[in-house]
């Protein structure tokens, strides 16, 4: 049964939490573009027919037709997505998974916990969006430095709640380079870091 109203409503009101949450991580004129694809003819149309309500209509597709046409249509037009982040590589001659830019990474975040709200409902508690990541297959297929970055983040939102979280995400420059400088995934050392520094400028 196609279910264009319900579609409609989801996927709208998961893209206004989405926005919020950018803003409260320091991107919000970049949350007013998320998803914007989802209501172009390709992921529309495929939205209305697979509409699931606990799950995303692209997973239906998938069982229909072996395959998702909305998701490659909205994975490569949507840099918050980890699949977007791939090329070959020169040496190994194999398309691999690169580091995502920081300010793409916080909209993953954002993008995560709005969908585990929209999902859950009134069953949604800070630990549900860890624990969908963690059940799933997501590290494996991103890049190790992307992954453990947005899984310090993610454990942090279910050990120290929403504040604390997207005050440590508006904390840190959305163009600052991660994953060669290992403190700056994990939330204490990076407060830790950014404390001697500003005291060593006041020397």
């Amino acid at each position: 049964m196609i279910h264009p109203i319900r579609h409609l409503k989801t996927i709208t009101e998961h893209r206004h939490l989405v926005i919020a949450h950018c803003f409260r991580a320091g991107i919000g004129a970049q949350g007013l573009f998320h998803d914007l694809s989802k209501y172009e003819p390709a992921e529309l149309f495929a939205g209305f027919r697979f509409y699931q309500g606990t799950r995303s209509p692209n997973e239906r597709e998938r069982e229909v037709y072996g395959y998702s046409y909305a998701w490659m249509h909205h994975k490569g037009r949507n840099r918050h997505h980890f699949e977007y982040w791939s090329d070959l590589n020169p040496k190994t001659k194999r398309y691999e998974a690169v580091r995502m830019p920081m300010r793409y990474v916080k909209e993953m975040f954002c993008d995560r916990v709005a969908a585990s709200k929209i999902y859950q409902g009134k069953n949604y508690c800070n630990r549900h969006p860890l624990d969908y990541y963690l059940r799933g297959n997501a590290r494996s297929r991103m890049h190790p430095d992307t992954a453990d970055l947005l899984e310090s983040w993610l454990a942090m939102l279910a050990e120290k709640g929403e504040n604390a979280t997207f005050a440590h995400l508006r904390s840190i420059p959305n163009d600052r380079a991660y994953g060669r400088r290992p403190a700056l995934m994990q939330p204490q050392l990076f407060a830790e870091s950014t404390a001697k520094n500003t005291e060593n400028a006041g020397k």
